[in-house]
């Protein structure tokens, strides 16, 4: 037991100095944008938004609840750690260049993707986490319509980035990146299914990524 109280306690050191660099460097872009003559204000709703996301993990990681269980395969946590630190390799490309509506398009779904992302988080509250983990069971809100609402929503910024940076090199980093967190969902679902007995009809009630229609009307 104190093994793992120590390794829930390491885990939340790391996901504090990681995303407290991420949230720096947020901060120094949007000090930048603040002193152009001509802001752009989408750019800038952009930054605002993900910084509101990094912050939020950080919070989230310090106040979590411990875990009831985790993966112990080293597969599990290799997944996690690719699919939710690859998109950061998109940052290191050359800006593609895009025309104003294209670039708009791409910034509004990075603006939406991270929006959702923060609303997501928050419904998740303490139960959040990087490792394929078992806190508590979340079923309501955004887990209402699908099974992932927090990755859909991440997707759809790491879209808009793709957008930005479109290019072979691009693409390819996002299908190596799709890959882990298919993996990552699938991990994820084995915990809870082995911790929580009424998650295998959850499962079967609400679907993994994708909403249905149907779903959606019914949760409106």
């Amino acid at each position: 037991m104190e093994l793992k109280y120590l390794a829930d306690m390491a885990g939340r050191a790391a996901l504090v100095m990681i995303f407290g660099v991420l949230a720096t460097a947020k901060l120094i872009a949007i000090a930048g944008l603040l002193r152009m003559a001509k802001i752009e204000w989408l750019e800038l709703s952009t930054q605002i938004a993900n910084l509101a996301f990094v912050l939020l993990v950080v919070c989230m990681a310090i106040i979590r609840v411990k875990p009831l269980r985790g993966s112990d395969g080293w597969e599990a946590r290799l997944s996690a750690l690719a699919g939710s630190s690859l998109p950061l390799l998109l940052l290191v490309l050359p800006v593609a260049d895009l025309g104003s509506g294209l670039r708009m398009a791409s910034l509004s779904l990075i603006a939406v993707g991270w929006l959702l992302s923060v609303y997501v988080l928050i419904w998740l509250g303490r139960s959040f986490s990087i490792m394929p983990q078992a806190r508590r069971l979340v079923t309501s809100g955004p887990y209402g319509i699908v099974r992932h609402p927090l990755y859909l929503a991440e997707e759809i910024a790491v879209l808009g980035v793709t957008g930005l940076y479109v290019s072979p090199a691009a693409l390819a980093i996002v299908a190596v990146h799709w890959f882990f967190q298919l993996r990552r969902m699938a991990n994820e679902e084995k915990v809870l299914l082995a911790t929580f007995r009424n998650y295998s009809v959850y499962a079967e009630t609400t679907p993994k990524f994708f909403p249905y229609v149907s779903k959606c009307k019914q949760n409106a």
